[in-house]
C-alpha cells in the first residue's frame, strides 16, 4: 500500500465520522506544492454539500480530526479550502524501514495481464542506424518498466525480411557484387547488404536521369527504369518461390541476421519472440480474402484490393497490389492475427516512429471492421525522429549514422573523457574496458531516453558524455560514489540502522520522501509508456543525494546510530538509482 493510500484511508475514515458514508464519492490527495508547508493536500470542495460549511471551515474540521485521531499526522494548515497535511518524522522513518527491508523495492506484484511490446522491426536491406537505436532503447525500456508494473511482458521483434526494398539489395549484389561476401570483404553482413542498397539507388537515379533526358516524364521514368522493373520482377519470383531468387534471399538475409545479433548484443537489448514478415504475409493475404468475402474490402479493375474508409474520416487504403504482391498493411494484418492466435494478450504495443501514425490508425480500424474486437487493445507508441546537428539521415543515400559506428564512437569518447578526469586511475585494463563501455552506452541510452518519446530530438554525442548535468555518466558516477562509501563503511565495521532514536535532518526527510515516490513513479512511467519519467526521477534523486553528501558527513559522523542510518540511507539511494537505471536498460558501475 502506498503512502497516499494509507493516508487516504485515514482521511476517508475522518470524513465519514464527520459527515456520514461517502457513498461512492472518491476523495483525492495530491502532493503539496513546494511553496506551501505540508506533504499531501486534500481538496475539500466536493465535500461542501455534506459539511454545509465554508471551504476553510470544512478543511479545518477535517484537519483537526486527522491531527487528533491519526498518530502519524503532525499538523495541518488550510489555504483557501485546500487542506495541507504534514506527516511526522517518525512516520517517514517507519516508511524508510519498510522500503529498506522490501524485496525488490519499486516492483509491483504480478497483475495477471500479458502484453507484447514490438520494437526494432528492422529491414534486412541495411544495418541498424541511429533511428533504430531510439526505437530499440525505447522498446526495451518500456518492456522493463511494464514488467516492473506487474505485467507479463513478451518482447517481440518483427523482421521486415521481404518486399521490394529487400529485392533492391539482392539485385544490386547480383549485378555489381562480383560474389563479395562478409568473409571476403571483412564487413559485417548487414553493412555489406546495406552497401548494395545504396548501390541500387545510385544506378536507379542514373537510369531515371537518362530517361528524363530522353524526354520521358520523371514519374514515368521512375516506373520504367530498367533496374526498378527488374527488382519488381524479382519480388514476383520470390513470392512464387523461384529457387534461385529464394536461395539468394536466404543467403543474404543470413548475413544480415548475424550482423543484427552482434549489434543487439552491443546495444544490450533482447527479444523473447522474433516474427518474420515472410512467414506472416500469406496469412495477411488470407485476411484480405476474408474481407472480400464479407464485403468489407473491394477489388478494382486492375485486380488490386482496397478498403474505403472515407466514411470514417480517412481515405481509401490499398491492401493488395494488382499483381498479387503484398503491401505493409497486408503483412501487418497477418502478423497481428498471428500474435493474437499464438498468445493470450491483454495488450499489443507497437513501438514505431510517428511517420506511421496513420498506418496504425488504419490497422486498428480495418481489424475492427473485420470483427476482431481485440483490435481495441492495440496501442501505437509513436515516437519522434532523431536528428543530427547536420540534419536528417537518408538510408538510400548512405548518409545514416550506423548503430555500430555510433556505439564504438561513444565508448571511445567515454574512454577519452574518463581518462582526462582521472576516472580510470588505479583500474586494471579489463576494468577500464568494462567501465568505458558502460559509460559510453549509458550516456547514449540516457541522452535518448530522457527525452519524451513523442518529441523529435537532436542527438549530440559529446554533449551526452558529461559527468556534470542531466546525463547518464553523472548518475552512474553518483552510484559509484555511493558504492565506494558502502565499501568503506563495511571495512570500518559500520552497523547500518533504521534510524531508531535519530532526529532526522530536513534533507534526510526529503530524501526519504523522494525514495517513497519511486513505486508510484514506475507506475506512472508504465501508464504513459515513457522512460523519461524514470530518467527525470533518477536524475533528481542523484542531485539530492550529492547535495546531502556534500553538506553532511557520513562515515566521519561521530554518533553511531546517526552514522548507521546515513549509511543505510545511502544504500537505499544507490539501490533505487540502480533499479531506475536498469529500467532504462542502463548498467551502473561499482567503481569509477
Amino acid at each position: 500500500m502506498t503512502i497516499e493510500q494509507t493516508l487516504l484511508g485515514a482521511v476517508n475514515g475522518c470524513v465519514e465520522a464527520l459527515y456520514g458514508p461517502l457513498e461512492g464519492l472518491e476523495l483525492q490527495l495530491q502532493k503539496t506544492r513546494k511553496e506551501f508547508e505540508g506533504d499531501y493536500t486534500l481538496v475539500v470542495f466536493p465535500l461542501l454539500k455534506r459539511s454545509r460549511k465554508s471551504p476553510d471551515a470544512t478543511a479545518t474540521e477535517i484537519g483537526e480530526a486527522l491531527a487528533a485521531g491519526c498518530p502519524y499526522v503532525k499538523g495541518y494548515n488550510v489555504i483557501k479550502g485546500f487542506l495541507n497535511i504534514e506527516l511526522r518524522a517518525d512516520f517517514w522513518l517507519s516508511q524508510f524501514g519498510a522500503m529498506a527491508e522490501a524485496d525488490n523495492y519499486g516492483v509491483a506484484p504480478a497483475n495477471g495481464k500479458t502484453v507484447m511490446v514490438e520494437y526494432s522491426s528492422p529491414n534486412t536491406n541495411k544495418p541498424l542506424h541511429l533511428g533504430h537505436i531510439r526505437n530499440n532503447l525505447l522498446g526495451y525500456s518500456v518492456s522493463q518498466i511494464l514488467s516492473a508494473c506487474g505485467y507479463n511482458v513478451i518482447k517481440a521483434n518483427l523482421v521486415n525480411d521481404r518486399g521490394i526494398h529487400i529485392c533492391k539489395s539482392m539485385l544490386a549484389w547480383l549485378l555489381y557484387g562480383e560474389g563479395e561476401t562478409p568473409e571476403s570483404s571483412g564487413m559485417k553482413g548487414d553493412h555489406l547488404v546495406g552497401k548494395y542498397y545504396v548501390e541500387f539507388d545510385k544506378h536507379y537515379k542514373e537510369q531515371v536521369k537518362e530517361l528524363v533526358a530522353g524526354g520521358m516524364d520523371e514519374e514515368e521514368a521512375k516506373k520504367e527504369a530498367p533496374i526498378m522493373k527488374e527488382a519488381r520482377t524479382m519480388l514476383q519470383k520470390w513470392e512464387a518461390h523461384d529457387p534461385e531468387v529464394y536461395g539468394l534471399w536466404e543467403k543474404m538475409n543470413g548475413w544480415v541476421y548475424e550482423g543484427f545479433d552482434a549489434t543487439y548484443k552491443a546495444m544490450g537489448v533482447s527479444f523473447d519472440k522474433v516474427y518474420y514478415e515472410s512467414q506472416t504475409y500469406l496469412l495477411g493475404k488470407d485476411i484480405v480474402a476474408e474481407g472480400l468475402d464479407k464485403g468489407v474490402f473491394y477489388r478494382r479493375e486492375d485486380g488490386s484490393v482496397w478498403i474505403d474508409l472515407t466514411g470514417d474520416g480517412l481515405d481509401e487504403k490499398l491492401l493488395l497490389r494488382g499483381d498479387g504482391t503484398s503491401v505493409y498493411m497486408t503483412q501487418d494484418l497477418g502478423t497481428a492475427l498471428s500474435r493474437h492466435n499464438d498468445n493470450s494478450l491483454d495488450g499489443m504495443i507497437y513501438v514505431v516512429g510517428n511517420e506511421q501514425n496513420y498506418h496504425f490508425q488504419v490497422l486498428k480500424l480495418v481489424l475492427k471492421k473485420l470483427g476482431y474486437e481485440w483490435s481495441d487493445s492495440i496501442f501505437h507508441l509513436s515516437y519522434g525522429m532523431v536528428e543530427l546537428p547536420e540534419g536528417k539521415m537518408k538510408s538510400r543515400e548512405g548518409t545514416v549514422v550506423d548503430a555500430d559506428d555510433l556505439i564504438d564512437d561513444m565508448v571511445a569518447t567515454a574512454r577519452e573523457m574518463s581518462a582526462e578526469l582521472g576516472k580510470l586511475d588505479g583500474l586494471s585494463a579489463e576494468e577500464q574496458d568494462e567501465i568505458c563501455h558502460m559509460v559510453g552506452l549509458g550516456a547514449l541510452k540516457y541522452f535518448i531516453l530522457k527525452v519524451d518519446p513523442k518529441k523529435t530530438m537532436l542527438f549530440n554525442p559529446r554533449e551526452s558524455i558529461d559527468f556534470n548535468g542531466n546525463t547518464g555518466p553523472f548518475i552512474q558516477y553518483t552510484y559509484a560514489r555511493i558504492r565506494s562509501v558502502l565499501r568503506k563503511a563495511a571495512e570500518a565495521g559500520v552497523v547500518e540502522s533504521r534510524g531508531e532514536g535519530v532526529e532526522l535532518l530536513p534533507e534526510e526527510i526529503e530524501l526519504v520522501k523522494y525514495l517513497a515516490d519511486f513505486p508510484q513513479t514506475v507506475l506512472q512511467a508504465g501508464a504513459t509508456y515513457s522512460p523519461s519519467v524514470i530518467g527525470a526521477y533518477v536524475y533528481d534523486l542523484a542531485k539530492m543525494y550529492n547535495s546531502y553528501y556534500h553538506d553532511h558527513s557520513i562515515l566521519r559522523e561521530e554518533r553511531e546510530q546517526v552514522r548507521g542510518f546515513r549509511v543505510a540511507l545511502s544504500r537505499l539511494v544507490s539501490e533505487v538509482i540502480g533499479r531506475g537505471m536498469a529500467l532504462m536498460g542502463i548498467a551502473v558501475p561499482e567503481r569509477m
